[in-house]
């Protein structure tokens, strides 16, 4: 998978793995916002989680990002969805925090709702479809599949999935809650791929 983690430099491995398990190197972490729509920070905990709201900054070790907005249609600029499954519209900002310019991919960020199973389900941007290259976007107004963020700078843009419209759709009781999840990695000094702490962004999205 596409990951821009590869961007942390040798020099920087023992410092970004030590952060790995704790709170993404910030003091006064918490691994929660307030219920409801957020304006707050959110930091991993000591269990290397963190869980934010709509409004919400969430920091992790490389990017602060932030779902403003989110919304499911039936379609997004001529991308219509399969039969039985509806757009989900999620306008997002995300901040290089680093200290380098980091390069983005789109399953940096994934989509999860409740499958009513014992896993929850997900699925990438629709910019994403497993190779090694981006996807052309089908709006301005979209994040693309790639794209650099420099030392503090900040993009927003919507990202876009295709997310099952749910059983009572046919009675507009459509799925609506989901998350955003985001997890950091690392590469250690021989080279293998670590986890670090793991984000989740929780909210409903009306249909429109």
């Amino acid at each position: 998978m596409k990951k821009w983690f590869s961007l942390a430099l040798a020099l920087m491995l023992v410092l970004t793995l030590a952060a790995c398990g704790g709170d993404s190197g910030k003091s006064g972490s918490s691994g929660s916002s307030n219920d409801g729509a957020g304006s707050g920070d959110v930091y991993a905990n000591d269990d290397g989680y963190g869980e934010g709201r709509l409004g919400d900054t969430v920091h992790s070790y490389f990017l602060d990002f932030t779902v403003n907005s989110a919304y499911t249609t039936d379609s997004y600029a001529g991308f219509t969805p399969a039969e039985g499954n509806q757009v989900l519209v999620v306008n997002m900002t995300v901040k290089n925090t680093f200290n380098e310019s980091i390069t983005m991919w789109d399953d940096d960020f994934w989509c999860q709702w409740s499958s009513g199973q014992e896993a929850e389900d997900f699925a990438y941007a629709i910019t994403e479809d497993g190779s090694d290259l981006p996807l052309d976007t089908i709006s301005d107004e979209q994040l693309p599949g790639e794209y650099d963020l420099s030392v503090s700078e900040e993009r927003t843009g919507d990202l876009v999935f295709e997310v099952p419209a749910g059983d009572g759709a046919a009675d507009g009781n459509f799925e609506k809650d989901f998350s955003i999840a985001h997890q950091e990695y690392f590469v250690n000094q021989q080279g293998a791929e670590e986890d670090g702490n793991t984000f989740f962004v929780f909210f409903t999205a009306n249909h429109q």
